[in-house]
């Protein structure tokens, strides 16, 4: 497995490639790699001759009161992971490799990123689009991986290719949980095991949703509700948002009908998580 560390080795490495008339599929990460991140990795296998997996904290996507120094990091186990996962190269740059000297250009997608997380973390998506893009650039991909939990993250990055024309194909690949339903998340390791224990509130609520509508239920506001008493009933939480809405536009919706997104943001101590499911009608 390469461990690259610039720019220009790595596209030495995808010009090599490309020359052997291999696809690449990228599966972009922020490391401390956990069986979410090898879901992603197992499909890019599965479908591509060449896997590379970036491993990247960027800080753009971080407001100024949020975790990235002490976001966990553990780099000899993703390297070791990566390794047993049959990954070819791993992309490790430094912030100053992808936001040299005087940084003046972002990628922002508009609408999709203002609703959701987006309202709550303004300036995440244009941290997000713009290292993403920078990504393709330097990778040049014919497909990547990004998970469902960040469903928001997936819809703004298939909205930013189809709009710019960049030749990558998204694969969204579907939450890999635990066995009593939290959604893996590098962050869960913020957890005291008082807070993991009461974290499974957040699929709990929304699998109430789920079976409300599932039942007949189309009131927003009576699913909404329901969500609202099962996550407080837990102490030490706070809901940032609770929203229903289309799935492809991210707009919260009047009327349950077709297909909807439950989706939701909770703060379990001081540790902020996400979650979501997709529900027929």
């Amino acid at each position: 497995m390469e461990l690259l560390k610039t720019v220009s080795e790595t596209r030495q490495f995808v010009a090599s490639q490309k020359e052997e008339k291999r696809s690449i599929g990228l599966v972009p990460t922020m490391g401390y790699l956990h069986q979410g991140h090898l879901s992603l990795i197992h499909t890019a296998r599965e479908q591509n001759d060449t896997v590379v997996v970036s491993i990247f904290v960027n800080p753009t996507q971080f407001g100024p009161q949020e975790d990235l120094d002490r976001y966990p990091r553990d780099l000899e186990k993703d390297c070791r992971l990566c390794t047993q996962a049959g990954v070819d190269a791993i992309f490790m740059p430094t912030a100053n490799e992808m936001y040299p000297g005087r940084f003046l250009t972002w990628v922002q997608v508009q609408e999709l990123t203002e609703v959701l997380c987006g309202a709550s973390r303004p300036g995440h998506f244009r941290g997000v689009t713009t290292v993403v893009n920078k990504l393709f650039n330097i990778i040049q991909p014919d497909r990547a991986y990004f998970g469902l939990k960040d469903f928001q993250q997936a819809v703004v990055i298939k909205q930013m290719v189809q709009d710019l024309n960049i030749p990558v194909e998204i694969v969204a690949v579907p939450t890999v949980r635990e066995a009593d339903g939290l959604a893996t998340s590098s962050r869960n390791e913020y957890l005291t095991p008082q807070e993991r224990a009461r974290a499974t509130v957040l699929y709990r609520s929304l699998q109430i949703g789920r079976q409300l509508i599932e039942a007949g239920e189309r009131n927003v506001h009576s699913v909404r509700e329901a969500m609202v008493k099962e996550i407080e009933r837990q102490p030490n939480t706070r809901i940032d948002y609770i929203a229903i809405c289309d799935p492809s536009t991210l707009v919260p919706v009047d009327q349950i009908k077709n297909q909807v997104l439950l989706a939701l943001a909770v703060w379990i101590g001081n540790t902020r998580l996400i979650d979501n499911v997709l529900v027929e009608v």
